[in-house]
């Protein structure tokens, strides 16, 4: 368990390089801006410097916008993704203050797509392992549970605000651009990490019970076990079936693996649930 924790934490630590390179390297000079938090605060950077004359960084801006979305994690979503998402941006800020502001390129669009890739693959990497990136992650999560919707309405909104404001505070072609950023870096993140919140996972064991109880110790999730026979094989098994969001989905590949590492494992999009699944109220959470 210590060596998945700590390559859980690397990864988040290599990730939140990338995202810092990305701004700093790419997106910062080019007024192109990322999505999420760290737009938001690229964005804000931008404006009290050129507007008012007040140099504050984007990551010391970075950090200060997480520390009530970090409190409000810590409650509501969950102290081990929140201590994930404390250590993404603490390296976050660190790097963005340790890494020169270069323009490595003066054509936009080479910044606008190289910077989405970067910042897409450090985020991607983050997400597949279970962990979040701070901002955006955690005030989706708690809007998802409260109002039962897809995480990525709130993304949605929060990114057209920048793109909005970076069109009219800039040139109506920042915002074009800043566009071009945010696909190519959520398309990145997909092409890594599943794009939808909730999957199903449909488990084909031998070792049923012992991989019921080791689910039920680290998540709370309903779970269906259904007979199976191997068409092949004729030998008598066991299929889990159970419902879980995506930033489970790392912590359950592991519980696969340690219990029984001959399983196999289906997991496909969940378009939309009927009946119980666990959010913000349900007396799981008391």
């Amino acid at each position: 368990m210590f060596f998945i924790e700590a390559k859980r934490i690397i990864v988040v630590i290599f990730g939140a390089l990338l995202v810092s390179i990305s701004l700093n390297f790419f997106l910062i000079n080019a007024n192109v801006y990322a999505s999420g938090f760290s737009g938001a605060a690229q964005l804000v950077s931008s404006v009290l410097n050129d507007q008012l004359g007040i140099v504050i960084s984007t990551g010391i801006l970075l950090f200060l916008f997480n520390i009530p979305v970090f409190i409000l994690g810590w409650f509501k979503v969950g102290k081990g993704f929140t201590i994930y998402s404390i250590v993404s941006v603490v390296f976050t800020t660190l790097f963005l203050e340790l890494l020169p502001v270069l323009s490595l390129s003066d054509d936009i669009i080479l910044n606008a797509v190289f910077g989405g890739v970067i910042a897409g693959v450090g985020v991607g990497l983050s997400l597949k392992l279970g962990a979040s990136t701070g901002g955006m992650d955690i005030v989706a999560m708690v809007l998802s549970r409260l109002q039962d919707k897809p995480i990525g309405i709130y993304f949605l909104v929060l990114n057209g605000i920048i793109i909005v404001l970076a069109g009219i505070l800039y040139e109506p072609e920042n915002a074009l651009y800043t566009m071009v950023a945010l696909y190519v870096s959520i398309a990145v993140i997909d092409m890594i990490h599943t794009r939808h919140e909730k999957v199903t996972a449909m488990i084909i064991t031998h070792k049923a019970e012992e991989l019921q109880q080791a689910i039920h110790e680290k998540m709370v999730r309903g779970i269906t076990i259904i007979p199976a026979k191997g068409a092949y094989s004729k030998e008598n098994k066991n299929m889990l079936y159970l419902v879980i969001t995506r930033y489970e989905l790392y912590d359950l590949e592991q519980i696969i693996n340690q219990v029984d590492e001959n399983a196999f494992t289906n997991i496909v999009q969940t378009v939309g649930i009927f009946g119980f699944f666990r959010k913000e109220g349900d007396p799981t959470l008391k």
